[in-house]
C-alpha cells in the first residue's frame, strides 16, 4: 500500500532502512577490527583519533588506558554492537580511508537511490540520521555502487552531533539545526525505539520492514510502514 506524505524534509536511518544491515556486519565491522591497532598506534597524534581515545578511556574508567586497552574495549563494544560514540568516530576514519582506497564499496537497496532522486528532484530535502559517524556515513554515500551520491543530501546527524536515536530530544535538535517544523519531517527507520522517538517529537514517521533484517520479525508497533521506498510516496506543497 503506498502511503503519501506531504513534508519538507525526509530523514534517513542507514543499516536496515537504505542498506543492508548484513553488509555493515559482514564487511565494515571486520574491516575496521583488523584496521583498530594500527590507527591507535600510527595516528594517535590525530585530533579526531585522540578526542575518541581520551572518550573510550574516560567511558571504561581508565584516564592511563595503554592502546592495546584501548583496543581491547574497541573490540568488547563491537562484539556487543554497541553505539560508543568514539568507536563509531575511530570506524568512521577507517571506513572513510577505506572507501577512499576503493577498498570499500557501500551498499543500497535496489529500491533506494532512484526513489532518494526523486524526491530530491521534488524538492524535498534529504538528511541522514544513524548511529555511525557523519564521517563513515559522507563515505557512505559518496562511495556507493551507482556513484557520489552526497550532492541528494542537505545535511548528516550522528549520536554525537544530534545525540541517542531513541530519544526525543535528538529529533527536537535536528529539527531545530535544519530550520524545519517538526510536523514537516518524515523519519524513516526501521527500528521501533528510533521511531517512537520521532513521533514523540512530533515527525511524521513509517517503518521500514525488509525480509532479512534484525528487526523485520518484531515489526515497527503502530508506525506506518513501508517493505521498499517505492511504496512511499513524498512531495512538498509550494501553497
Amino acid at each position: 500500500m503506498t502511503s503519501h506524505y506531504d513534508v519538507d524534509a525526509v530523514v534517513l536511518d542507514i543499516e536496515g532502512t537504505t542498506s543492508a544491515t548484513g553488509f555493515v556486519v559482514d564487511v565494515l565491522y571486520p574491516y575496521s577490527r583488523s584496521r583498530f591497532a594500527a590507527l591507535l598506534t600510527e595516528r594517535s597524534g590525530d585530533p579526531e583519533v585522540a578526542r575518541a581515545v581520551a572518550q573510550v578511556r574516560a567511558e571504561i574508567g581508565e584516564p592511563d588506558a595503554d592502546a592495546a586497552r584501548v583496543e581491547k574495549a574497541l573490540h568488547t563494544w563491537l562484539d556487543e554492537d554497541r553505539k560508543a560514540t568514539p568507536l563509531k568516530t575511530l570506524q568512521g576514519v577507517i571506513w572513510s580511508e577505506g572507501f577512499a582506497r576503493g577498498d570499500l564499496v557501500s551498499h543500497f537497496y535496489d529500491d533506494v537511490v532512484p526513489e532518494l532522486r526523486a524526491w530530491h528532484s521534488a524538492g524535498v530535502r534529504l538528511y541522514v540520521y544513524s548511529s555511525g559517524s557523519v564521517a563513515a556515513q559522507r563515505a557512505w554515500f559518496t562511495n556507493s555502487p551507482q556513484g557520489d551520491l552526497t550532492s541528494l543530501l542537505s545535511g548528516l546527524y550522528d549520536t554525537e552531533n544530534a545525540g541517542p536515536k531513541q530519544e526525543a530530544e535528538s529529533y527536537h535538535r535536528i529539527a531545530s539545526a535544519a530550520g524545519i517544523a517538526p510536523d514537516r519531517l518524515l523519519f524513516l527507520s526501521d527500528r521501533p525505539g528510533e521511531l517512537d522517538a520521532a513521533r514523540a517529537a512530533g515527525w511524521h514517521t513509517v517503518g521500514i520492514r525488509r525480509p532479512g533484517e534484525p528487526y523485520f520479525e518484531q515489526g515497527v508497533g503502530d508506525h506506518a510502514q513501508a517493505g521498499t521506498f517505492d511504496e512511499i510516496t513524498v512531495s512538498r506543497s509550494t501553497t
